[in-house]
């Protein structure tokens, strides 16, 4: 094989164009179907479970996730892929306890459910840790995307991916303000259909060149590879650590954030909300599976021509930057074309989705109780278009500081996108599960939790000893519901009559 080109077709760039003008064309289709805020937000309450599904599976399976776990595999290896076992025990939790909980509530808002048993306060801390863990995320998408993929894609200098960004939010804010829920479930649909199929058309073609499918598989395992870790605090990756950590992620996830329980509430009833769990699981597990076997297929091919790695860069050290450089070097005209608009479709329905879910918490959580009447529901959808626009300009403005943070790509994601997960669980955990939580106890032990997972994400920094990134939630989230727990079963007034009196009710939610 010689080297063909070192930069997209026009005709690749064709199908990503065409991509984003068909993104365009379905917000403004879905946006002539949406008459009141409750179509706006939650699609009228009646969508498949199914597309829903899928839509969850798209949102929190973001881009960086797309690029870093390629990489992942070629510079560690397998070891971080058995954080799979911990995922049919997240359904159980799930299905069982949480989707029937909040299905019952007739809510909009997450965050509505703990201003019924814990007060107003933690529905306000609540609302803000998920504005901060969201738009940063989305940051992070955003940076990650135009400065890791597209600017080294098309060698431009470093300082063009603030206009890739803006570029990136625009066509996304149009068409996310424009249809609402059901214009965002409808995109992440085709999204998905179009990260699998890139995705399976890059190994089949790696196969094809190198011989076949077990070409591709090493024949011994890599000195360069972590081994087999059952348990070990002070390992990057350990068997249980995975484990426990990945468990942690989604059930914090799906017991507390708003793009989680958004979707929950879309659906018609129980049974359909755990339909749509369960397609998201399946889904992960899928997409996971993908990308492990396309990390070794592309260990494999760069193994096989050394000579097409980027210039000065080595494939342990870059490990990141392999998979977007091969869409240029290894695939035929117009499949990199595919690939990336596989990419780019990961970033945007993340980018989409966590629009949409900020809107409603900044609607429903901020704006809406100061109102002393509620506007037409023309107001509402034009006030919440308005917001939407405006969180999708903070986000790409806030993406330009996300380049400060070090480490590869699955770190950064850890030491930012994940580093409120378990302190927004936790208030959650108590409303739900422990009879005995008081609003002010809850409230501190909320705080604590964000502090310690802050201070693990970057102990590095605070106390130049590295503590390894998948201790931040599982460690947060005992620490905060320790002080949660202990507070309110040490509370001087933790009465009933009290707990009437901080939150309004007569009684406390059961």
């Amino acid at each position: 094989m010689t080297l063909a080109r070192t930069a997209l077709s026009s005709w690749d760039w064709i199908i990503v164009g065409l991509y984003a003008i068909g993104m365009l064309l379905v917000g403004f289709y879905y946006s002539r179907r949406t008459r009141c805020s409750d179509d706006y937000m939650l699609g009228g309450r009646q969508m498949k479970s199914w597309g829903v599904g899928l839509s969850l599976f798209a949102t929190l399976f973001s881009a960086v996730s797309y690029l870093s776990m390629p990489g992942e595999m070629v510079k560690n290896g397998p070891m971080y892929w058995s954080m799979l076992v911990a995922l049919p025990f997240v359904y159980l939790i799930v299905a069982g306890f949480f989707i029937p909980f909040i299905m019952k509530l007739k809510i909009t808002s997450a965050y509505e459910l703990l201003e019924l048993r814990l007060g107003r306060k933690n529905r306000i801390l609540a609302s803000l840790y998920f504005l901060i863990m969201r738009l940063v995320w989305m940051a992070v998408i955003i940076y990650m995307c135009a400065s890791k993929v597209i600017v080294p894609l098309m060698g431009w200098s470093e300082s063009t991916a603030l206009y890739v960004s803006v570029v990136m939010g625009v066509i996304t804010i149009i068409y996310t303000s424009a249809g609402g829920l059901r214009g965002v479930v409808f995109t992440d649909v085709l999204q998905t259909l179009i990260l699998f199929g890139g995705s399976i058309t890059a190994v089949v073609l790696i196969a094809g060149q190198l011989g076949g499918i077990r070409a591709i598989i090493p024949d011994q395992w890599p000195a360069h590879w972590a081994g087999w870790v059952f348990f070990d605090t002070q390992a990057r990756v350990s068997f249980l650590t995975a484990v426990i950590a990945v468990f942690g992620w989604h059930v914090c996830t799906a017991g507390s954030d708003q793009m989680a329980i958004q979707r929950y509430l879309a659906t018609r009833d129980i049974r359909a909300a755990r339909k749509m769990y369960l397609s998201s699981l399946v889904s992960n597990v899928a997409i996971f599976l993908l990308l492990a076997l396309l990390g070794l297929a592309i260990l494999a091919f760069y193994q096989k021509h050394p000579a097409w790695l980027p210039s000065e860069k080595t494939m342990l050290e870059d490990a990141d930057l392999l998979f977007p450089h091969f869409m240029v070097v290894g695939l035929p005209v117009g499949v990199s074309g595919l690939v990336l608009a596989g990419l780019l479709s990961a970033a945007m329905s993340s980018l989409s989705s966590g629009i949409n879910s900020s809107c409603l918490v900044v609607v429903r959580d901020f704006i809406a109780p100061m109102q002393k009447t509620p506007g037409s529901d023309i107001q509402q959808v034009k006030l919440a278009r308005i917001i939407s626009i405006a969180i999708g300009v903070l986000v790409v403005v806030i993406s330009l500081v996300i380049s400060k943070v070090k480490g590869n790509l699955l770190e950064v994601t850890h030491k930012t996108i994940n580093l409120l997960v378990a302190p927004l669980f936790v208030p959650f955990f108590m409303a739900m599960f422990v009879r005995c939580a008081r609003p002010t106890p809850v409230f501190l032990g909320t705080l604590f939790s964000g502090l310690i997972a802050f201070c693990i994400s970057f102990s590095q920094e605070l106390f130049s000893h590295n503590i390894p990134f998948l201790w931040i939630i599982p460690v947060s989230f005992i620490a905060g519901i320790a002080v949660s727990w202990l507070g309110s079963c040490f509370a001087r007034k933790g009465t009933l009559e009290q707990v009437s009196r901080e939150t309004g009710q007569t009684e406390p939610l059961q």
